[in-house]
């Protein structure tokens, strides 16, 4: 399906369900419909799905493919030759190559199925950097980064001796472009940011962040997690070495993600884990590993999450990026301004250049009991630090309660989270 931008704004509709009024091809409404969740109630109220950060919900689409590989393809990939094997082998590596389009990789070869970001990050910080740092080496890092951005690099630094640097973020949670230029030094080995924050949906200018490490020599990893839904992703335009995502936030399911790599710097990174399908030939004296991308696949794979995965980016692929990334901003604008209007509201995070996440705070209310009130009148949102407690020690606080929007909200559930807030507010201030 064709989607525009015009599409996907929409008028506020009235009541407490969701509803969007046709546009040219409907394709807002086939997409809410594409979900059938959406059509779940918590407590006899319709969900209103606002957790978006943590992890999207999955079309028709994406549960069908898992269903019909495990009903009529279920065997392991690369290791047989009846038909059911080639089959899942074929379907798989297709995957694979709808991933390298998606992203615009060079190469089919560059792209590493892995659980998800964590393990991709996990998986270049001790095949890439931890052979490369000594004692002094520097890692560079942001101040608005998520723990599967901050973690791997303590551990690989407690490893070897290396020191992590911090980029500082400004009130409005910003990434400094001078305090990065400041720390980025003889030293630095690595660069590791993140491009959309979890916690704040500010976005970070990582063209430029790259463009600068690579003028000094440095290699760079971008965390992208939480921006592969909202903003367009060209691997080759970025010029990244590292690019990181999880399934499971652009409507994939669980457990599946990928890591994009140069080819050049993958081919000579040693294996992350031994065993199963990494190797071309095993003695007990020495053991040849196999070619890129299967060097880095250890064991029986998520072959159904990469199908899955394979089918969600055709899904998004068919309603448009650009077209996604003007509704979520629609959507955006139209919450910030309706929180903005809240006595004693706080948004944290109010970058210039942000998407899809409001997160806030409420005087005197802690972000649970916010998350817990909205729960009773079906507004799921995230309340607590989201993985990213130094971001809130940087604002001086425990949590953030945090909307997140993707392409099947509407208006009209933003009102419904506004409503269910003036609910929090009639509890707490009575």
């Amino acid at each position: 399906m064709n989607m525009n931008a015009n599409i996907l704004r929409h008028p506020a509709a009235v009541g407490p369900t969701p509803e969007l009024k046709p546009g040219p091809g409907a394709g807002v409404i086939g997409s809410r419909n594409d979900f059938p969740i959406l059509q779940e109630t918590i407590g006899g109220k319709p969900l209103v799905y606002l957790d978006n950060a943590a992890t999207t919900q999955k079309p028709q689409c994406v549960l069908a493919a898992e269903v019909a590989y495990y009903s009529h393809t279920n065997a392991n990939v690369h290791r047989g030759v009846h038909t059911l094997s080639q089959r899942a082998t074929d379907d798989y590596e297709a995957a694979r190559g709808k991933i390298q389009r998606f992203i615009n990789a060079a190469s089919h070869k560059e792209i590493i199925f892995v659980r998800g970001a964590t393990e991709a990050i996990n998986l270049v910080a001790q095949s890439f950097a931890r052979p490369r740092l000594a004692p002094g080496d520097e890692i560079l890092i942001s101040a608005m980064e998520h723990h599967s951005n901050i973690v791997p690099w303590q551990m690989v630094c407690a490893q070897t001796g290396a020191i992590l640097r911090v980029v500082s973020i400004n009130d409005s949670g910003e990434f400094e472009f001078d305090s990065y230029a400041r720390l980025l030094g003889p030293r630095t080995r690595l660069v590791a940011v993140t491009h959309l924050s979890n916690a704040l949906g500010s976005i970070v200018p990582v063209e430029r962040v790259i463009e600068l490490a690579h003028g000094r020599g440095v290699p760079v990893l971008v965390d992208g997690a939480q921006a592969i839904s909202h903003i367009g992703v060209d691997v080759r335009a970025l010029d990244c070495d590292f690019y990181a995502f999880s399934g499971h936030k652009i409507y994939a399911p669980t457990g599946i993600g990928a890591l994009y790599g140069k080819a050049a710097l993958l081919g000579a990174m040693p294996p992350y884990q031994g065993g199963g399908d990494m190797i071309r030939s095993v003695t007990f004296e020495k053991t040849e590993y196999n070619e890129l991308p299967y060097k880095f696949e250890a064991g029986t794979p998520n072959i159904a999450g990469a199908i899955g995965l394979g089918t969600a980016l055709d899904y998004v692929s068919a309603i448009g990026i650009t077209a996604i990334a003007a509704h979520e901003r629609d959507l955006l604008e139209y919450a910030t301004g309706l929180a903005a209007g809240i006595a004693g509201l706080t948004i944290v995070g109010t970058a210039r250049e942000k998407a899809s996440i409001l997160s806030f705070t409420l005087d005197g209310i802690h972000p649970h009991d916010i998350g817990t009130i909205l729960d009773h009148e079906g507004v799921a949102i995230r309340a607590g630090h989201h993985c990213a407690m130094p971001v809130m020690q940087r604002f001086g606080i425990a949590g953030t309660a945090r909307a997140s929007f993707a392409l099947y909200n509407t208006r009209a559930e933003v009102d419904a989270l506004i409503a269910a807030l003036a609910k929090v507010e009639e509890i707490f201030r009575r």
